[in-house]
This record gives structure tokens, C-alpha cells and sequence, in this order.
């Protein structure tokens, strides 16, 4: 229902001959009504042809992969020194990006990969109590090494060294805000709570962030942290100038996908650098749809946030709690991140953001077929 009422906003944004529900540049809001259909559609395809655990695992275990790829592509191509990105000719400069034009999308990809892959090993590990002797540990450790949840830490460790080096200070600070949020979460809420998951949680903390990290320009990133200050970010110039135009139009926007048509006339001053977005999603989306149809969304990505906690709190089946821990912690890391980044404008963010929401109410609606795990 949000989907189509949004639908029927930007369509009649189009064809509407009145003075309240318009757009002032009618070729943006078509590529935006096409764009949304076709992320409709996605959608669509997404709860219909993944169902049981085995096709759930195959579409989890793809999209890791290709967080993977970016992660070990982007760290490739940023400590080989390259300069120029052999995909799009841009300077590569000293943060890594993949093969996006831009870090932050970079990293806010390999963000929500990485709560998806944090999830599926989470659906991996056992719930039997064990005996906290070094026998029982050393023969726990010996298991997971030869089984594939060793894989699968490791390709959360190659996507962390590319998270570190793109040097987004939003990416990562909303990354590890969400990963202790929705893990606080888990450890008094998550059904039958894995034994190790509290340890999975803090070698999340001190391997990925301070070994890894230290490894791999932690330290670059940290300084980017101190030099942050309101007086050399352009992008708070922009909220300042972009708030009075959600003023002028707060019930339906001014069209779809028109804030640069729109920008320009409530610009202030000359930016550094060129801003065809407003860099904070819920500034713009604003701008374009008002402000009924932005809240609209917002309480589809609450619901679906809340459906995810259900899943953890309420369902036997091991894969379906994982996979619900994986999409709200990527729930809350895009809530943190687009305050300050335009990272629905990318497709390929889009898409995958679209694909976790749909995992979020394929794992709550689907039939809990698993029978109950008892402490053994």
C-alpha cells in the first residue's frame, strides 16, 4: 500500500492540473515514476521466487559475494596505489570506492552487505550450551575452522578493510551504531540466543574495527573525524538553503526527482563542488513528494524494522532470525546514513536496499516449518 500510494502521488504529480500537486520539470518525474516502477517490480519478483531456506541462502550467499568483490576489488585498487578507477576513468584519489564513482556509496553498499553476511553466520551457529572448559573451546574453535562459517568470517573480514578504507566517517560510524543497537537487541530478546553470539559481536568489534583497522588506515579515518567541522562541510549550506523550499511546498513536493531543477533558485551562495542532491534523503525526498508521502515511507521502513525484531523475538527457524538481524541492522544503518548522504539515488544501493526490505517481510510471513531448538 505505501508503494502505490507513492505511485499515485508521482503519477499525479504528472497529469494533475492543479496548483498544489504538480512538478515543475515533467521529464525528471517520468524517469522517476519508471524507475519506481521497475523497483516495484523488483520487489515483486523478489517475494515471489524466494521462499524456502535453499533459494533464501542462495540469494543471502550472492549478495555477500558481490560484497565481497567491491570490498576486495576496492582495497586492490586503493593500496595498489592505481589512480585512475579502470571502470570509469575517475581518480581514485586515497579512499576506496569499487566500482562506484563514489566512496560513500561504496561504503554504505558494503555496509548493508555486511549486516546481511553478520546475519546469515549468525543463522549458522549453535544454541546448545556448551561447557566453558578449553576442551569444549578448542573443539568449538576446530569445528568452525573446518566448516564453511570460517568462509564466511573471512569475507566479513575482507568487506570490513574495504568499509575502513573508503574512509566514509557516516558509513562507518552508522555500520557499528547499528551493529551494537540491533546485537543489545538480540542478547535479551533473540530466540533461543546463539552461544556465541556474544563473542561474534565483540571479534566484530576489536578484529574488524582495531586490528583490521589499524591494518588497513584506521588511523586516516579517525583524522578525517577530527577535521570534520561545520564551517568546511558545503553540504550544511545546503540544508540551510535546501529547508525553505520544503516550506513552500511541504504537502506534495514541487515533482519527482526535480531538486536540482528547484535548488538553484533558493541557492545562497556559490558551493565547492557540485550538489545535484541534498546529501540527507529525508531533505529531499521532502522537496520532491512532501512531506505526507516522505513520512509514509518512513513508517514502511519502521514497520519493516519492526517485523524484523518480531522474527528474532518469535520464529524457530535459524535462517529466518539470522536473516531478519542482517536487514535491521541495515534498516538502522540507511535510518543513520542518509542524514547526510544521497544513497537511494544509486541504483545499485537501491536495489539491494529494496532486495533486504523484501527479505523482511519474506521471513516474517513465510511458515515457521522448523521445529523449536531445545538447550541441550
Amino acid at each position: 500500500m505505501p508503494f502505490v500510494l507513492v505511485m499515485l502521488v508521482i503519477g499525479l504529480q504528472l497529469v494533475s492540473p492543479t496548483p498544489w500537486l504538480y512538478t515543475i520539470d515533467a521529464n525528471q518525474t517520468l524517469i522517476m515514476v519508471v524507475k519506481s516502477l521497475c523497483y516495484g517490480l523488483f520487489a515483486w519478483l523478489i517475494v515471489s521466487y524466494f521462499k524456502t531456506d535453499r533459494q533464501l541462502k542462495i540469494l543471502c550467499y550472492c549478495i555477500v559475494g558481490s560484497g565481497v568483490f567491491q570490498g576486495s576489488y576496492g582495497a586492490i585498487l586503493n593500496l595498489s596505489g592505481t589512480e585512475l578507477s579502470p571502470l570509469f576513468g575517475v581518480t581514485e584519489g586515497n579512499r576506496a570506492r569499487g566500482s562506484f564513482v563514489y566512496q560513500n556509496h561504496f561504503a554504505n553498499y558494503l555496509a548493508m552487505t555486511l549486516a546481511l553476511g553478520v546475519g546469515v553466520l549468525m543463522a549458522q551457529l549453535s544454541s546448545r550450551r556448551m561447557q566453558w572448559n578449553w576442551r569444549a573451546i578448542g573443539r568449538s574453535v576446530l569445528e568452525s575452522l573446518l566448516s564453511s562459517k570460517i568462509l564466511l568470517r573471512l569475507a566479513l573480514v575482507v568487506m570490513m578493510i574495504g568499509l575502513v578504507l573508503s574512509r566514509s566517517r557516516m558509513g562507518n560510524a552508522a555500520f557499528f551504531s547499528s551493529l551494537l543497537l540491533i546485537s543489545l537487541y538480540a542478547i535479551w530478546f533473540y530466540k533461543n540466543r546463539p552461544t556465541l553470539l556474544k563473542p561474534l559481536v565483540i571479534s566484530i568489534f576489536i578484529l574488524d574495527s582495531l586490528i583490521v583497522g589499524s591494518m588497513f588506515g584506521l588511523d586516516k579515518l579517525e583524522q578525517r573525524y577530527h577535521e570534520t567541522s561545520f564551517t568546511s562541510e558545503a553540504r550544511d549550506d545546503v540544508y540551510h538553503d535546501a529547508l525553505p523550499i520544503v516550506k513552500d511546498a511541504p504537502w506534495f513536493g514541487f515533482g519527482g526527482g526535480t531538486f536540482y531543477t528547484v535548488f538553484p533558485a533558493y541557492q545562497s551562495a556559490v558551493y565547492h563542488g557540485f550538489y545535484d542532491h541534498a546529501h540527507n534523503e529525508y531533505l529531499q525526498f521532502s522537496i520532491e513528494l512532501g512531506i505526507p508521502t516522505t513520512l509514509l515511507l518512513g513508517i514502511w521502513l519502521i514497520i519493516a524494522l519492526a517485523l524484523n525484531m518480531a522474527t528474532m523475538r518469535r520464529k524457530h527457524n535459524k535462517l529466518s532470525r539470522g536473516i531478519a538481524f542482517g536487514c535491521a541492522m541495515a534498516i538502522v544503518h540507511m535510518l543513520v546514513h542518509n542524514t547526510v548522504d544521497f544513497n537511494l539515488q544509486a541504483p545499485a544501493n537501491a536495489l539491494l536496499f529494496i532486495t533486504l526490505l523484501s527479505l523482511s517481510f519474506i521471513v516474517y510471513m513465510r511458515q515457521d516449518k522448523t521445529a523449536p531448538e531445545y538447550a541441550h
